[in-house]
């Protein structure tokens, strides 16, 4: 042990963390990035390749990654595909505190109790990294710790990238941390099949995340975004799920829209600049049926002021009382997936950080070689020519141009859904128009369902329209649905200045639209000042779930119609396959809602609930909540 190891011998440690950490061969305490980053290539072999190898028993040596440094950063790529992208079924929970997850005796069969010892014995015999950081806002009831073998220093880094470091000097004598994260890999081969598996036990003024894979998005991000909802729970608040954008016009206004979703809606994409052609138009749509393509011209864009890419702390110190959603970002750097990029040019700004960092970035599933450029668009393969759909950059929040620094007021909440194609000949739920506007009650039944939609790339399967479930940080949350349900019922309550909007990517009927949909409604909005909309300007949409429509706009010059709005006018749809989606869509609202009903929700949100099983209509929904949604009329 590190002379400044013994220092964590001093601290308020849990008995079980002092008893592995005395024992270990070494113990290694990081303090800084570069600590992490020396430790993720430290046994690198001549080629400068470091393989994160363990001794499995009955099986012998298993390689998880390979991992080198590259002129920009750290490179990692795991030699399963398996373990390219999170594995939407990880999480078990190990204790018998309220919970609606799978817990480990449902699921194995047997208590975590012991698996918890053999996890302690086996960190007992290695040669270990450990580091300090804050969950969230840094105050003494989010301090936390990590420990996982010193060889899987790239994992380690990815977490102290996005959750932060403190400096070995910066540690106070009484930090008692209130979170742990013990890393393990091999156990996920002895005891788990090769699957990813991240077991969450809360105990009294601890919260335990076992780690049992070395992919950062099921423990290094997911983990921690637990840990934050538990003491949400507690605490009566949400860490909402999604990006944050402040978007200034070219006349200077400014407009802050929250952008929500299951994995794959657009969080990240909300952030980016609208992908334009080589003559400066964006590009719409291209029909899949005709070919047909269709172009918008915008000749400036807005200004985009990052504010979060995933994680948000809504917590209730930061309210204003001015009606307004206040938000500030949970971590110190952001997962970023970019699949998209898949040629030089496609996202500039982008590449052009990632290519230059001002400090080195951690890239996962991307081509890395020592010494060498890492290429966002070089993204490994599964197999012969087919590309992981999931490679990430990590990249830190403070070298991200014109980041916002400290909390924002939110003007506008969006939520994206992953949408298929739809045509007569094959109906689908794909039927949303480019926006909607949604009365609060139907804003919340959305967050509820929150649909993990069409070609999900993050995840390891998707199978027709699924949800992420409450908050669409569902997957991540340790307790209870119903709890989720109230808190986000109570917050949309509170803060009656916001407004509600639903937008799909990839798909609009017969039309394939990618993110655009989203990137043409941020402008849109912005040069409004906001999404409030006067009642005569919308139409109700032809399904109530899906709110009102603007049925055409005009924004500099340039009109979006409303084949693009109303999805049954176009050729190819159709008023009846239309319906087909619209029951589609229907059938599943009704199938997720149902888990909400019972005595434990609030009287409001089982009245929503129960007007949408009975097919309520638009005006049920607004008189349920009676809360701002439209203006008076424009005359």
């Amino acid at each position: 042990m590190t002379p400044q190891a013994r220092r964590l011998l001093d601290l308020p440690l849990p008995p079980e963390t002092r008893s592995l950490l005395s024992a270990a061969p070494s113990v290694t305490l990081a303090g800084s990035h570069e600590d992490l980053i020396a430790l993720a290539v430290r046994d690198a072999r001549d080629d400068g390749i470091h393989e994160v190898d363990y001794e499995v028993p009955g099986i012998g040596r298993v390689v998880e990654a390979n991992v080198c440094q590259t002129r920009n950063g750290i490179s990692a790529n795991y030699i399963e595909p398996y373990m390219r992208r999170r594995d939407p079924d990880c999480m078990v929970i190990g204790d018998d505190r309220p919970t609606d997850k799978t817990t480990y005796v449902e699921r194995f069969g047997a208590a975590f109790d012991p698996v918890r010892e053999e996890t302690f014995e086996w960190l007992k015999t290695q040669r270990l990294a450990v580091f300090a950081f804050y969950a969230g806002l840094p105050s003494p009831a989010t301090q936390a710790l990590v420990i996982a073998p010193d060889n899987a220093g790239f994992f380690a880094l990815g977490l102290a990238l996005l959750q932060g470091i403190v400096p070995v000097e910066d540690l106070p004598d009484d930090f008692q941390p209130k979170a742990v994260i013990y890393v393990a890999p091999p156990f996920r081969h002895t005891h788990f099949e090769g699957r990813q598996v991240v077991v969450h036990n809360r105990r009294d003024s601890l919260h335990e995340v076992f780690s049992y894979n070395l992919y950062p998005g099921p423990s290094a991000k997911k983990g921690v975004y637990g840990v934050l909802l538990n003491i949400g729970e507690e605490e009566r608040w949400v860490t909402m799920h999604c990006a944050t954008v402040q978007v200034v016009t070219p006349y200077e206004n400014k407009v802050v829209i929250s952008h929500e979703g299951a994995s794959g809606g657009g969080k990240s994409e909300m952030l980016e600049y609208a992908h334009r052609r080589p003559d400066g138009t964006l590009l719409i749509g291209r029909n899949l049926e005709t070919g047909e393509k269709r172009k918008f011209t915008l000749p400036k864009g807005c200004d985009l002021r990052p504010v979060t890419d995933d994680m948000a702390l809504c917590h209730p110190s930061l309210e204003k009382g001015n009606g307004k959603l206040t938000l500030i970002d949970a971590e110190e750097a952001w997962f970023v997936r970019c699949n998209h990029i898949d040629r030089y040019g496609t996202d500039p700004h982008l590449e052009a950080l990632t290519v230059h960092p001002p400090e080195p970035l951690l890239f996962l599933n991307i081509e890395g070689r020592p010494g060498a450029t890492t290429l966002l668009w070089e993204h490994i393969e599964d197999a012969p020519g087919e590309p992981c759909p999931n490679p990430r950059v990590v990249i830190p929040r403070k070298i991200i141009p014109d980041v916002v620094r400290g909390a924002v007021d939110v003007d506008v909440r969006s939520m994206g859904v992953r949408t298929p194609p739809c045509s007569a000949e094959r109906p689908t739920y794909g039927i949303v128009g480019l926006f909607h506007l949604l009365p609060p009650a139907l804003a919340w039944l959305w967050r509820l369902v929150a649909p993990r939609g069409h070609a999900n790339p993050s995840i390891v399967e998707t199978a027709g329209m699924t949800s992420e479930g409450v908050g669409s940080y569902w997957p991540f949350a340790t307790g209870r649905m119903v709890d989720h349900a109230n808190l986000l019922l109570n917050q949309i309550i509170e803060t009656p200045e916001v407004r509600y909007v639903l937008i799909p990517n990839q798909h609009i009927g017969v039309w394939e639209v990618g993110f655009m949909p989203q990137w043409i409604a941020r402008e849109y909005f912005a040069r409004r000042g906001g999404a409030r909309f006067a009642a005569n300007r919308m139409r109700p949409s032809r399904c109530p779930l899906l709110g009102y429509n603007p049925g055409s706009i005009m924004m500099e010059g340039s009109t979006i119609g409303n084949w693009f709005f109303e999805v049954e006018h176009q050729p190819e749809v159709g008023p009846q396959a239309y319906d087909q989606g619209a029951a589609i869509l229907t059938e599943f609202f009704h199938r997720e809602l149902k888990a909400f009903l019972g005595p434990d929700l609030l009287p409001t949100g089982q009245r929503i609930i129960e007007c949408c099983l009975e097919g309520g209509s638009l005006e049920d929904y607004q008189r349920l909540l009676d809360l701002p949604f439209l203006e008076p009329d424009e005359t």
